[in-house]
Protein backbone atom coordinates (compact mmCIF):
# COMPACT_ATOMS: atom_id res chain seq x y z
CA UNK A 1 0.00 0.00 0.00
CA UNK A 2 1.34 3.43 -0.85
CA UNK A 3 1.86 6.11 1.75
CA UNK A 4 2.90 3.80 4.60
CA UNK A 5 6.09 4.53 6.50
CA UNK A 6 8.58 1.72 5.95
CA UNK A 7 11.30 2.65 8.48
CA UNK A 8 13.22 5.54 10.02
CA UNK A 9 16.86 6.53 10.48
CA UNK A 10 18.65 8.09 13.43
CA UNK A 11 21.95 9.91 12.95
CA UNK A 12 24.96 10.56 15.15
CA UNK A 13 28.61 11.57 14.93
CA UNK A 14 29.39 8.45 16.98
CA UNK A 15 26.63 5.91 16.12
CA UNK A 16 27.60 3.59 18.98
CA UNK A 17 26.35 6.20 21.47
CA UNK A 18 22.78 6.63 20.13
CA UNK A 19 22.68 2.86 19.59
CA UNK A 20 23.23 2.31 23.31
CA UNK A 21 20.95 5.23 24.24
CA UNK A 22 17.89 4.01 22.29
CA UNK A 23 18.53 0.37 23.13
CA UNK A 24 18.48 1.20 26.86
CA UNK A 25 15.63 3.72 26.70
CA UNK A 26 13.15 1.72 24.60
CA UNK A 27 14.48 -1.84 24.75
CA UNK A 28 15.25 -1.88 21.03
CA UNK A 29 17.82 -4.39 19.80
CA UNK A 30 20.60 -2.80 17.74
CA UNK A 31 22.52 -4.89 15.22
CA UNK A 32 25.51 -3.52 13.32
CA UNK A 33 25.45 -4.63 9.69
CA UNK A 34 28.60 -6.59 8.91
CA UNK A 35 31.07 -4.50 6.93
CA UNK A 36 29.00 -1.29 7.10
CA UNK A 37 28.73 1.70 9.39
CA UNK A 38 25.02 1.02 9.77
CA UNK A 39 22.99 -0.46 12.62
CA UNK A 40 19.60 -2.13 12.16
CA UNK A 41 17.03 -1.18 14.77
CA UNK A 42 14.77 -4.03 15.83
CA UNK A 43 11.79 -2.50 17.62
CA UNK A 44 10.77 -5.97 18.79
CA UNK A 45 13.97 -7.61 20.07
CA UNK A 46 12.39 -11.06 19.81
CA UNK A 47 11.60 -10.68 16.09
CA UNK A 48 14.96 -10.81 14.31
CA UNK A 49 13.33 -10.36 10.88
CA UNK A 50 11.49 -7.16 11.76
CA UNK A 51 13.54 -4.00 11.24
CA UNK A 52 11.86 -0.69 12.11
CA UNK A 53 14.75 1.61 11.38
CA UNK A 54 18.43 2.20 11.06
CA UNK A 55 21.20 4.19 12.68
CA UNK A 56 24.28 5.61 10.97
CA UNK A 57 26.72 8.52 10.88
CA UNK A 58 25.41 12.08 10.63
CA UNK A 59 25.17 13.12 6.95
CA UNK A 60 27.36 16.05 5.87
CA UNK A 61 24.30 18.23 5.22
CA UNK A 62 22.27 18.50 8.42
CA UNK A 63 18.97 16.89 7.35
CA UNK A 64 15.60 18.34 8.15
CA UNK A 65 12.91 15.77 8.76
CA UNK A 66 9.86 14.48 10.53
CA UNK A 67 9.51 14.02 14.24
CA UNK A 68 9.13 10.40 15.34
CA UNK A 69 6.73 9.57 18.20
CA UNK A 70 7.49 6.50 20.32
CA UNK A 71 4.84 4.93 22.56
CA UNK A 72 5.97 4.44 26.15
CA UNK A 73 4.32 2.94 29.23
CA UNK A 74 5.31 5.83 31.49
CA UNK A 75 6.25 9.21 30.07
CA UNK A 76 7.60 10.32 33.46
CA UNK A 77 9.89 7.29 33.75
CA UNK A 78 11.01 7.67 30.12
CA UNK A 79 11.83 11.36 30.59
CA UNK A 80 13.78 10.68 33.77
CA UNK A 81 15.78 7.86 32.16
CA UNK A 82 16.42 9.83 28.97
CA UNK A 83 17.71 12.85 30.91
CA UNK A 84 19.86 10.58 33.09
CA UNK A 85 21.43 9.23 29.88
CA UNK A 86 22.17 12.70 28.50
CA UNK A 87 19.03 13.68 26.57
CA UNK A 88 17.65 17.21 26.75
CA UNK A 89 13.95 18.01 27.09
CA UNK A 90 12.99 20.27 24.16
CA UNK A 91 9.27 20.45 25.00
CA UNK A 92 8.19 19.28 28.46
CA UNK A 93 5.40 16.81 29.16
CA UNK A 94 2.18 18.22 27.71
CA UNK A 95 -1.35 16.87 27.59
CA UNK A 96 -3.08 16.19 24.30
CA UNK A 97 -6.55 16.51 25.86
CA UNK A 98 -8.28 13.16 26.40
CA UNK A 99 -5.71 11.47 24.16
CA UNK A 100 -2.16 11.23 25.52
CA UNK A 101 0.82 12.84 27.21
CA UNK A 102 3.66 13.91 24.92
CA UNK A 103 7.16 15.35 25.34
CA UNK A 104 9.89 16.17 22.84
CA UNK A 105 13.52 15.33 23.55
CA UNK A 106 16.89 15.64 21.86
CA UNK A 107 19.14 12.60 22.26
CA UNK A 108 22.82 13.08 23.21
CA UNK A 109 23.63 13.44 19.47
CA UNK A 110 21.00 16.19 19.06
CA UNK A 111 18.39 14.10 17.22
CA UNK A 112 14.87 15.12 18.20
CA UNK A 113 12.13 12.60 18.95
CA UNK A 114 8.93 12.48 20.96
CA UNK A 115 7.66 10.10 23.62
CA UNK A 116 3.92 9.44 23.71
CA UNK A 117 1.90 7.87 26.52
CA UNK A 118 -1.72 7.22 25.53
CA UNK A 119 -4.12 8.37 28.27
CA UNK A 120 -7.82 9.07 27.70
CA UNK A 121 -7.83 11.11 30.93
CA UNK A 122 -4.91 13.38 29.97
CA UNK A 123 -5.82 17.00 30.45
CA UNK A 124 -3.69 20.13 30.94
CA UNK A 125 -3.11 21.24 34.49
CA UNK A 126 -4.91 24.50 35.35
CA UNK A 127 -2.81 27.62 34.94
CA UNK A 128 -1.67 29.08 38.28
CA UNK A 129 -3.43 32.26 39.40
Amino acid sequence: MTGQITHFEIYGDEPEKPSKFYGALFGWRMEQVEGLDYWRIHLDPADIDSVGGGLTYQPKADPKGWLQFVNVESIDDSLALAEQMGAKVVRPKTAVPRTAWVAVLADPSGNMFAVWQPDAKAFPMPEPD
